[in-house]
């Protein structure tokens, strides 16, 4: 009987290691759906945020410090986006192999051409980030030179699977951009349209489709939403106007509606990320719903 019993210990333990090599820790949700993607059941991903988070804000929880503290690769954003918390949990958890510097350690915006690099930063101008607005995941053509990226450290970090990872890369390129291609089709009725924004946080998505962001509802960049300030914006609209007042899943929808109501135009909330509505279920369908539900605001 303790034959059997140790025998059984040894197959499930062969069965652990064959399954989920790394064991990887993103900073948000689309870049643990996109090493789902990259790696299939080579690797465990979870995200420490949620699309229904502030990413520039959450609290280092202990089961979060205990994720960390195990995992093999760090994804983040970068660009200062985590700069309240990622360092406090990287202290915490004690894991020098997912510390800046280290292979298991992975920014996905240095991969990308960032946009609203500042010149000068100063404390009157709000919380802007010194490395560029640091939302890079709502052009698909990111998406992509992360993947690429990813890819090649993930083969890095788990030579045993390596060609798993550059077989998946490809087939996952292949499927983005036919979709890309898709998209771009379906979006140009969008081409040129005038939106207002909740907080500059959407900048490489109207780069993408030729939208244009002529407002926000944050007369800064982390400051909320005031009396005076959105007054001026409905009297800027009078003469400016704009087709869309758009917000992400999880921003506060009062001041968007407000907006709305004011200046007859329709509020529209974008998943933002993975897991933001019930249609951003993964990468794709992030941008299948983000576009379904501009198309529809704007008719």
């Amino acid at each position: 009987m303790r034959i059997r019993h140790l025998l059984c210990a040894l197959l499930a333990c062969a069965g652990l290691q064959a399954h989920a090599a790394l064991k990887v820790v993103a900073c948000e949700p689309e870049w643990a759906a996109l090493a789902t993607e990259l790696g299939g059941d080579k690797l465990q991903a979870s995200s420490a945020t949620t699309a229904l988070q502030d990413p520039h804000r959450i609290e280092a929880r202990p089961s979060l410090i205990a994720r960390v503290r195990n995992a093999d690769l760090l994804v983040c954003t970068g660009m200062e986006l985590e700069v309240g918390w990622l360092p406090v949990l990287l202290q915490q958890s004690g894991n020098a192999r997912v510390a800046p510097g280290s292979a298991g350690f992975f920014e996905a915006g240095k991969y990308v051409t960032a946009l609203d690099v500042p010149t000068r930063v100063d404390r009157s101008q709000g919380d802007v980030h010194t490395s560029g607005n640091p939302h890079i995941q709502l052009d698909p053509r990111n998406i992509a030179l992360v993947a690429k990226a990813l890819a090649e450290r993930l083969a890095q970090l788990d030579a045993a699977n390596a060609r798993v990872y550059q077989e998946r890369h490809a087939a996952f390129a292949a499927r983005w951009a036919e979709a890309q291609r898709r998209w771009e089709q379906q979006a140009a009725p969008l081409k040129g349209l005038n939106v207002v924004v909740h907080h500059k946080n959407m900048g490489y998505l109207w780069q993408w489709l030729g939208m244009r962001e002529i407002g926000t509802l944050e007369p800064k960049p982390g400051l909320e939403p005031s009396a005076g300030h959105l007054g001026a914006l409905k009297a800027q609209l009078a003469k400016q106007p704009a087709r869309l007042v758009v917000r992400a899943a999880y921003q506060d929808p009062r001041a968007s509606q407000w907006l709305s109501e004011q200046a007859r135009i329709p509020a529209v909330a974008l998943p933002f990320t993975v897991g933001g509505n019930e249609q951003a279920k993964d990468l794709f369908g992030l941008f299948d719903s983000t576009l379904s539900l501009l198309l529809t605001a704007a008719r």
